[in-house]
């Protein structure tokens, strides 16, 4: 029987970007010299990997079809202690709608277009060939895969691969409410620079909000407490410099909605991190 980075090797030789999975079905965490985004993040998060770090530590940006990469000695380490293969749906070409339990697979029975389908522990995925962007919670128990982020590989499914329906296109247009955060959240130092940040190019703010969402959207346990560390992190990065936006933290705050956040917890982790780092 195949071992997992086996496997892996064999997937990423076919041609789809694969990345190794934790036991609670997580990426690993970035490693000591990628926290917080001290490295500056991928030098492309818009498409599939390889990482700049050579350890598998940027979640969907880490996958790889690179058998080097693949077989190199910081992955063996991940893949010894890896439970699950994931892969970035995207970077094939390929968008899952992730159906979550029987009733969201009787709705996509009843208006989806037939399509390569495989089973997961509570429900199916259902395959469409044609990438998207990725959003979570587009109706209850249906989450969409495909662009910066990633899926498990549970095997090849049954069935005839479909061209991505305008159906699942247009459920990610319906878009949580937007939120503005409370006014003490927005009390950040002003920035000589105009909201310019000064320690890095404007693409390392735009990077560390597009991770910071990622963190989120990803989590999968303590969400509340994820979204606190997270935010902790981005105004620790970026709040000095007086260059966040209300549309970049409404974009965290709309990511933690997508996770069941209400509109109060969001505030109120919003200016607990604020209070934290005394701004």
């Amino acid at each position: 029987m195949n071992s997992i980075p086996t496997i892996a090797l064999g997937l990423a030789q076919s041609g789809l970007p694969v990345l190794p999975l934790r036991a609670d079905k997580r990426p690993f965490g970035n490693c000591r010299a990628c926290e917080d985004l001290a490295c500056g993040g991928r030098p492309n998060m818009a498409a599939p990997g390889p990482c700049a770090c050579p350890w598998p530590c940027h979640g969907w940006a880490a996958a790889t079809t690179d058998p080097i990469v693949v077989g190199s000695p910081q992955w063996a380490a991940a893949w010894r202690r890896a439970r699950t293969i994931g892969y970035h749906p995207g970077g094939t070409g390929v968008t899952v709608v992730d159906l979550d339990h029987q009733a969201a697979v009787d709705w996509a029975r009843a208006t989806l277009p037939p399509t390569t389908t495989v089973p997961t522990t509570r429900g199916q995925h259902w395959i469409y060939r044609g990438a998207m962007r990725s959003v979570n919670g587009v109706r209850d128990g249906v989450d969409i895969k495909s662009t910066m982020s990633y899926a498990r590989w549970l095997g090849p499914g049954t069935g005839t691969l479909a061209e991505l329906p305008d159906i699942v296109r247009a459920l990610a247009k319906k878009k949580p409410t937007p939120v503005r955060p409370a006014p003490r959240a927005m009390t950040v130092p002003a920035s000589a620079g105009g909201g310019q940040c000064r320690h890095r190019s404007p693409a390392y703010l735009e990077r560390g909000i597009a991770m910071a969402e990622q963190r989120i959207t990803e989590a999968v346990s303590s969400v509340h407490a994820t979204v606190y560390r997270t935010f902790l992190a981005v105004l620790s990065a970026h709040g000095p410099c007086g260059c966040l936006t209300e549309a970049h933290i409404g974009r965290l705050f709309n990511a933690a909605q997508a996770r069941g956040e209400s509109p109060r917890h969001c505030a109120d982790a919003w200016s607990n991190a604020t209070a934290a780092l005394g701004m």
